[in-house]
């Protein structure tokens, strides 16, 4: 059973990772403020309940859909 569990928790993980890695990159990218502001602020400003709710919630639903094509094929 834990292994069960442990699966989806750390596939959606992964996937809020690479959402919250993508948006801090973006921050020093040529347009983003993080080069002028520095690291504390792009992480401050990254890191909020809004962008923690859009990543959860595309998160499991791309668990969701990955484990419909993996079943599927």
């Amino acid at each position: 059973m834990k292994k069960n569990v442990w699966r989806p928790v750390v596939e959606v993980g992964f996937i809020i990772f690479l959402f919250y890695s993508n948006l801090l990159m973006g921050e020093f990218g040529r347009s983003g403020m993080g080069r002028k502001n520095g690291v504390a602020w792009a992480i401050k400003d990254v890191f909020t309940t809004a962008n923690f709710e859009i990543a959860t919630v595309a998160a499991v639903i791309g668990y969701i859909l990955f484990e419909f094509l993996r079943r599927r094929f």
